[in-house]
């Protein structure tokens, strides 16, 4: 009769060997799931991706295909280890609104530097200041190429895949929003490229990290399109001379050059076919140099008036639309309505203001 001790023993003996035996089963089954898997994602790694290198031998990556697919358009820049993946999506029916609802959310998640957020409810809460700002600047480098006319609700969403914390994603986010449009189905007379562009030691630096650009007396962000257009500059300074900010646009311009033909060249083997809309309505030049007689004048003069306050101008202006509406539909009234009528004097108030600013150098 065995003694206690020596069953234990050889109880423990006998379930050593039976998890050895099944930790190398496991091991073998293990082995080959990860071999399936490199095989898997070698046959998938050959995304459409661009690299665009800069004269500072940095190099701006932008890809699409891999993520957000039922997205109107998706595209992943990178710069460094900094890593933005930007989607948008618009409507097919037009809102009733009279201008372009587009909406840019900008958005820098903790878990894209490894982390979890610190607040008390350990999730992502409302937009900070600085993600507020940074749509704002995406905003504008996007708005002012859609099509006159285009009034259909259009999401841009950027969220932020990686940080390093050398490279900001502000001006990432830009080229990547640029490329999404592109290669989507919406229409849009992009693409457009961005920089930020630092001045440390008499030199200008392209795309600065932030060690870098704590030590320049310049950040600016230049956005450019096609033919070296400059579609909007967003700056701040410490005492720099005008032909050293001359010379930063300039570089700027250059370098989005690059980035345009780049993402051009994506978007010719890898782009939608985009969308038709309807058309804009033209006005013929009967309407608008009556619509411009009856109006142009007693603008001028609301203007130039310097003793207006704000809600005073305004008043004076709608009393002129009104008035002059009502004289459009009396004349025309078989092409006219109100809302094309209001919309055609509100375009020559806009033209009316644009034009004094370049006449008397006020605004």
């Amino acid at each position: 009769m065995a003694t206690p001790i020596k069953s234990t023993i050889g109880y423990w003996c006998k379930l050593s060997d039976y998890l050895k035996c099944k930790y190398q089963n496991l091991h073998i089954h293990k082995s080959l799931y990860y071999e399936h898997v490199r095989c898997i994602s070698d046959s998938n790694s050959r995304v459409p991706e661009v690299d665009i290198q800069f004269s500072n031998r940095r190099s701006l990556t932008i890809s699409t295909g891999k993520y957000a697919r039922f997205a109107d358009g998706c595209a992943v820049a990178a710069l460094g280890d900094t890593s933005v993946m930007v989607t948008t999506v618009s409507k097919n029916k037009p809102s009733s609104s009279s201008f372009l609802p587009l909406v840019v959310d900008y958005r820098q998640k903790a878990a894209a530097a490894g982390r979890i957020p610190t607040n008390f409810l350990r999730r992502e809460l409302g937009p900070t200041e600085r993600e507020v700002l940074t749509s704002r600047v995406i905003d504008r480098s996007l708005r002012p190429l859609f099509p006159e006319g285009y009034c259909y609700e259009t999401q841009v969403m950027c969220n932020l895949l990686a940080v390093d914390g050398i490279n900001d994603p502000d001006v990432i986010s830009i080229n990547a929003a640029s490329a999404a449009l592109s290669l989507s189905d919406i229409p849009w007379n992009g693409p457009v490229g961005a920089v930020r562009l630092g001045f440390v030691e008499n030199e200008v630096i392209v795309n600065p990290t932030r060690k870098e650009l704590s030590h320049s007396t310049l950040n600016l962000i230049v956005t450019a399109t096609r033919q070296s257009l400059v579609v909007m500059l967003e700056a701040s300074a410490e005492n720099i001379l005008q032909q050293d900010f001359l010379k930063a646009i300039k570089i700027g311009v250059k370098e989005c050059q690059s980035i345009v033909q780049a993402i051009q060249q994506l978007q010719k083997h890898y782009g939608k076919a985009k969308r038709e809309i309807e058309g804009h309505q033209l006005f013929s030049q009967e309407i608008l140099e009556a619509a411009r007689s009856f109006s142009d004048m007693r603008l001028r003069e609301i203007f130039r008036d310097h003793s207006h306050d704000k809600l005073s101008r305004d008043i004076a202006v709608n009393s002129v639309r009104t008035d002059v509406v009502e004289k459009l539909k009396h004349s025309f009234s078989e092409t006219l309505d109100t809302n094309t009528a209001t919309e055609l004097f509100n375009q020559i108030c806009k033209e009316r203001f644009r034009a004094m600013i370049f006449e008397d150098n006020i605004r």
